[in-house]
């Protein structure tokens, strides 16, 4: 009877390992995280309402939702990296990260180093300055100093205009400085995005005009140049456009500028 009981009792013991050993196979919770491919996306969380933090720190925005939006439909789960906007090339060539989502206009320079998706939002150029300014038109920019983020296409645009009027440029890393460069008088104008710009109107009360020299090419997600994801994520903008999803991201992050 006690030989019974003592090879019950080892069988029963040997039944709750084995479902202890499954278990963890799965990982301590049981979810199967480990089976869901990461999404390595970078971006530069100083770029309202396309990313920023919000007051806990956690990155927000139009890109980070939608790149949430793509991982979801293509079977990823997303890992973001904040990074300057001037590196964010860099980490593409270094395959460092799979993607970038960063207010990123998909400009010719930018494709020999860089492949892209299809466009997914157009905005345009602004120049800000200080409300009560006597800057109205391009013309007025002779002999001011200029604010734009190192590595956009505003800081291109900028070179270009130069040819024509007589302006100091003063790159910086990211918008937030801009502003208080702006703001405290150390330069006269900033000139970014237009969806960002109006935001920093309503927030800071500056004043501001459209560049009508600019025709921006569209803001895209950038690769690693011969990337496999490009067909898949143009895919998959395609049917969030298609489904309204797109357009309600637009609607939550950027009904100022529509």
């Amino acid at each position: 009877m006690k030989r019974t009981i003592l090879f019950l009792t080892l069988i029963l013991t040997l039944v709750v390992m084995s479902a202890c050993g499954q278990s963890n196979k799965d990982g301590a919770t049981g979810e199967k995280t480990a089976e869901k491919k990461v999404l390595t996306m970078a971006t530069s969380a100083d770029f309202a309402p396309f990313e920023s933090r919000d007051p806990s720190g956690k990155v927000e925005g139009f890109d980070i939702d939608l790149a949430n939006a793509i991982a979801d439909e293509l079977g990823y789960k997303l890992e973001i990296k904040d990074m300057k906007f001037d590196g964010l090339i860099g980490a593409l060539q270094a395959k460092r990260v799979d993607m970038v989502l960063a207010g990123m206009s998909a400009t010719e320079k930018r494709k020999k180093n860089v492949d892209f998706s299809t466009a997914y939002n157009h905005s345009g150029e602004m120049f800000l300055t200080k409300k009560g300014s006597t800057i109205k038109t391009i013309d007025d920019l002779k002999g001011k100093t200029v604010a734009v983020q190192l590595g956009t296409i505003q800081e291109e645009g900028a070179k270009t205009l130069q040819k024509k009027v007589d302006f100091t440029l003063k790159p910086l890393d990211n918008s937030t400085t801009l502003i208080q460069e702006l703001v405290t008088d150390r330069v006269q104008v900033a000139y970014l995005d237009k969806s960002v710009a109006t935001g920093y109107m309503k927030e800071q009360g500056l004043a501001g005009f459209d560049d009508p020299t600019s025709s921006s090419p569209g803001m895209a997600v950038a690769f690693p140049k011969g990337s496999n994801l490009v067909g898949d994520v143009n895919k998959a903008l395609q049917k969030l456009e298609e489904n309204g999803k797109l357009q309600e991201l637009k609607d939550k992050w950027l009904k100022d500028q529509q």
